[in-house]
């Protein structure tokens, strides 16, 4: 384990490898044939800078600042990435998703550096090992069309289907690894089915090509509170049971520190805290993580009066009500 900031604690355990998983890993061969793939993701002192104003007015914007995450192969793990709106983060996400390069620093998956991938079938094999989850599942889905497409297209491009059959098998099997099941959502569009159905089937269509990797940018922000917790609960499900590592996006300290093995606090582009999510979240020690943690409503607060934040004190996330974070 490596992260930027103020690393805490030792490495946490994060399951055993699966065998699904582990096959799926040859396909990404084809970014780098003498690739070192000890590492799962290897996020190297990466830095973004956007430029702003015009021509007399420039300046560049620092959103990511000198950040570096590492994911082991074959261990997978839950990492969250917490930090307010502004703070880096959704930047952070969409560099390890190749969908910005970098003013500096490396991203790697098994070793090979996945900005220089440039031909069609490199691209399939990184998105075949990394898949994303959007914020707002509304707006993942075109609301024209009908659900199944979308398992269907993923099947044929990523998981190798080539016949109607093997379309459904492969998009029932990913279905019933969140709770659903082919028979449930086909010919139905997304109108047709609540936020958290179709945050659902977002996640089984992620899992269509079998990834290693999952970025989950604020899944559970837009998903109704009393239908929050079995999202969080299906994350670490994949991670247990299917061997599936997640860099999870959010600014909700519950429930990151319900799901994760690590964290990473993000304060202006920097990594201001790091480490263990237990020992992060329980003792903050930069005086953002405590301001966030101190931001935090316990059930023990609910009707009282809010005191002046200058005179709040950090509080335990265990909760008077032991068990999950409260939705």
């Amino acid at each position: 384990m490596s992260t930027a900031g103020a690393p805490r604690g030792t490495d946490p355990a994060g399951g055993s490898t699966r065998k699904d998983v582990r096959e799926s890993h040859a396909g990404v061969a084809a970014l780098s044939n003498d690739a070192d793939r000890s590492l799962l993701l290897d996020v190297d002192h990466v830095h973004m800078t956007y430029t702003v104003g015009g021509v007399f007015s420039r300046r560049g914007v620092r959103a990511v600042d000198d950040v570096s995450l590492r994911l082991e192969a074959g261990r997978p793990e839950i990492v969250a990435i917490i930090g307010e709106s502004g703070s880096g983060k959704t930047t952070l996400a969409r560099m390890i998703l190749n969908l910005a390069a970098p003013t500096a620093g490396t991203v790697r998956l098994l070793g090979a550096d996945v900005t220089a991938i440039r031909s069609n079938r490199e691209r399939l094999a990184f998105m075949r090992q990394v898949q994303p989850i959007f914020q707002n599942p509304f707006e993942a889905f075109n609301p024209l069309k009908p659900i199944d497409r979308y398992l269907f297209i993923s099947a044929r491009r990523f998981g190798g289907a080539r016949r109607r059959i093997d379309f459904e098998a492969k998009a029932d099997k990913a279905l019933h690894q969140v709770g659903l099941s082919l028979a449930e959502v086909k010919g139905r569009y997304p109108h047709e089915l609540s936020g958290g159905q179709l945050q659902r089937i977002a996640i089984a269509r992620a899992l269509v090509s079998s990834p290693s990797l999952i970025i989950a940018d604020e899944p559970v922000s837009m998903v109704d509170a009393s239908l929050r917790m079995s999202i969080v609960n299906l994350f670490k499900a994949l991670r247990d049971e299917l061997g599936v590592s997640i860099v999870y996006i959010t600014h909700d300290l519950a429930t990151a520190y319900y799901i994760s093995n690590r964290v990473l606090i993000m304060q202006r582009g920097k990594v201001v805290e790091s480490g263990d999510a237990r020992a992060v979240l329980d003792d903050p020690h930069h005086p953002y993580s405590i301001l966030l943690k101190s931001a935090v409503l316990s059930p023990d607060d609910a009707g009282r009066p809010m005191p002046p934040t200058e005179s709040r004190k950090p509080r335990s996330m265990h909760s008077t009500s032991n068990a999950e974070p409260t939705p």
